[in-house]
């Protein structure tokens, strides 16, 4: 089998199961782009197995440390024991990120289920040339009614991949709907932004909504409005959804139809709106999607983040609430707290750390590949200054 020489102190040698073009000492045989290859070391002992794309700057992704064929036995067995780690943790995996990549041993494969229906993502070139195993792999197991390739996501690109929507099994499915946290959410896994649902954050919407009763609420970046709608439902005596799309302002207020709730969902770019917004609430969210996809533009997007957090304080009083997510592994949790704490100081206000919020279980994280942790969010209380 053809493979790769890794240089010494590369990542692989501390956890990581990446490399890149610059950890690489010599390449033997003839390598093929989306070939399973073999890893050695720089005295030739064996590393495991990885997929290989010359074209991508992660040029590997180790898949096994021992050999290890992508066939039919490997989407197999490795999306059951994905299925399985979260049935233990008790998530319902009718509404779940059944698959998430290295996380789950299946480097760029993503796998979203929506009831009978599932959303996947071939997001490396190893797996696209591999859809048909994947499919006949998850009819298998699962029996679905339909499987959308959902291949829109941009970081396609950076495999040289292009980007589209198509069926991998089954006929496309009109948009239905799927309950969560006890709210009912109509989703379009043909149109819909993401893969449906935003199902990291789920967890998160009970969380903040825990606090709402009896607060008057603003949700920026409200998307289909899973916070609002949380909120509403919890008892908060008002509710106000900001987003500048108008595709998910019109979700928000299908959902809210459909939960009988009231949500006054505002079109408008969330900057603009933090401006110019009166101090009506007691409890703010700020849920935006992320302002950085590299290193080069993070202190651009922490500039953003210190925007909005510096215009939410200064509508928020005494024992007001500020719940503010990131989910940008560029970012890190310390590197957002420090960025709402310089908010805070120009805001001339004290706060109080009162949650902290991490991705759902069904995103599970590998404490050797810190890309897998992404999702961080902090609740705070203004206090009375001192």
């Amino acid at each position: 089998m053809a493979g790769l020489i890794i240089a010494p102190r590369a990542r692989i040698f501390h956890g990581h199961e990446w490399i890149y073009a610059t950890e690489i000492k010599k390449t033997f045989g003839d390598p093929q782009p989306g070939d399973v290859i073999t890893l050695k070391d720089f005295r030739d002992r064996p590393l495991g197995s990885a997929i290989y794309n010359p074209h991508s700057q992660i040029v590997a992704r180790r898949i096994s440390r021992r050999r290890q064929d992508l066939d039919l036995d490997f989407f197999t067995r490795r999306i059951r024991q994905a299925i399985e780690h979260r049935t233990r943790l008790g998530l319902d995996t009718t509404l779940c990120r059944l698959v998430w990549s290295e996380s789950d041993g299946i480097p760029g494969l993503i796998i979203d289920r929506y009831g009978s229906h599932l959303a996947v993502q071939t997001l490396t070139l190893a797996m696209d040339q591999r859809r048909e195993l994947i499919r006949d792999a998850l009819v298998a197991l699962l029996e679905p009614t339909s499987i959308v390739l959902r291949n829109d996501a941009p970081i396609r690109r950076a495999e040289g991949l292009e980007t589209n929507i198509e069926m991998l099994h089954g006929e496309p499915p009109a948009p239905y709907v799927v309950r969560a946290n006890d709210l009912d959410f109509e989703i379009d896994l043909m149109d819909g932004q993401k893969t449906g649902l935003y199902l990291d954050q789920l967890h998160s919407h009970a969380e903040v909504a825990a606090l709402a009763k009896g607060r008057r609420v603003l949700d920026c970046f409200s998307n289909q409005g899973g916070f609002a709608l949380a909120c509403a439902k919890a008892g908060a005596t008002q509710v106000t959804a900001v987003d500048v799309s108008p595709t998910a302002c019109d979700a928000a207020r299908r959902n809210a139809e459909l939960n009988g709730l009231t949500l006054d969902v505002i079109e408008h770019n969330v900057f603009d709106f933090l401006k110019h917004a009166k101090p009506d609430y007691d409890l703010i969210i700020l849920d935006p999607p992320s302002f950085t996809r590299n290193k080069k533009t993070l202190s651009d997007a922490m500039r953003g983040y210190k925007e909005i957090h510096l215009r939410s304080l200064k509508l928020l009083d005494k024992e007001g609430i500020l719940s503010t997510f990131c989910c940008s592994h560029h970012a890190s949790r310390e590197l957002f707290q420090s960025n709402l704490v310089d908010a805070s100081v120009d805001a001339k206000k004290s706060l109080r750390l009162v949650a902290e919020h991490t991705q759902r279980q069904d995103h599970p994280i590998l404490i050797s590949i810190p890309e897998t942790s992404y999702l961080k969010g902090l609740t705070v209380e203004v206090i009375a200054a001192r």
